[in-house]
């Protein structure tokens, strides 16, 4: 079994289509297809359902993705590790990042790793929070910036915060009176709630302030946009919950935030592995922000 098969099949799992996983190779879709069906036959059984319209993974494809993502990861590991050793640092830092890291040091963090080591490629792949922790935890991401849970990360799992923000309640500004500093979580009971999904990393931290203040928590409107959120405040749908560093909302003076009562703060922050030791990409990036890689 090829690595390079195998980038093309996770590939094509990832763009569901063959003609676009074969762009981002800059092959010709029948060079994919035919190493896909290659693959197929190697396995015995086919990993996609293609139709006209769409490709999608079978139950077979579902069970071969995380070792494919695996054994990609764990060899570029390999490559990236000896090319450290002779001096020159290579490879690919396999990142994951939620919706607003652009409002983190994250940029300027890569910024730096990327004047100090541009022979490191780095893939940004999206998620929600609780999507990349399970990958850093299964070790298809080396790293990811998410908002942390409320609950503690387990003991093979750190974390270094690099934004602390809250949950502001998003107004009209028309609507607000002067001189209006803030508003109770109870004076939100009833009130049509346009706020993130159930996905979010932040949802739990909203429903669990809610229900400490004997506050009823029932969005009418749900989107992990901010941009949207506002949009559909303006509108006139109803409150907004939403980040309050998001230049969404910090640049459009029709929106007034409004801190809540009791305050909903979170924090975004890097989370990585130990066990086992950070890969070499990853271990240059935690050196620029001056924390101590624990290595086996």
């Amino acid at each position: 079994m090829e690595l390079r098969t195998l980038e093309y099949f996770v590939a094509v799992a990832e763009e569901a289509s063959f003609t676009r996983a074969a762009a981002r190779f800059h092959l010709a879709q029948p060079a994919i297809s035919q190493q896909i069906r290659s693959l197929e036959r190697e396995l015995g059984e086919p990993l996609f359902e293609r139709s006209s319209r769409r490709v999608r993974l079978n139950p077979a494809g579902e069970a071969l993705l995380p070792y494919a993502r695996r054994m990609l990861a764990d060899a570029s590991a390999v490559r990236a590790e000896f090319a450290a050793r002779s001096g020159l640092l290579t490879g690919t830092l396999a990142l994951g990042a939620v919706d607003g890291v652009e409002h983190t040091e994250l940029p300027s963090v890569l910024g730096a790793f990327h004047r100090h080591h541009p022979g490191v490629g780095v893939r940004l792949i999206g998620g929600t929070s609780a999507e990349l922790i399970g990958r850093v935890r299964q070790g298809t991401l080396d790293a990811a910036v998410v908002a942390l849970p409320r609950e503690p990360l387990e003991p093979a799992l750190r974390a270094e915060v690099l934004l602390r923000d809250e949950v502001v309640a998003v107004r009209p500004a028309a609507e607000v009176p002067a001189g209006h500093a803030e508003l109770p979580l109870t004076e939100l009971d009833g009130v049509p709630l346009i706020t993130y999904a159930p996905d979010s990393g932040l949802r739990p931290h909203l429903e669990s302030a809610f229900r400490a203040a004997g506050a009823e928590f029932r969005p009418l409107t749900e989107t992990n946009d901010v941009a949207l959120q506002a949009a559909l405040v303006l509108a006139g749908i109803g409150t907004a919950l939403s980040a309050g560093t998001d230049r969404a909302l910090r640049d459009d003076d029709r929106l007034v935030l409004l801190p809540l009562r009791p305050r909903v703060h979170y924090a975004k922050a890097l989370v990585w592995r130990t066990d086992p030791a950070p890969v070499a990409p990853l271990r240059a990036l935690l050196a620029l922000r001056g924390q101590e890689v624990t290595l086996r």
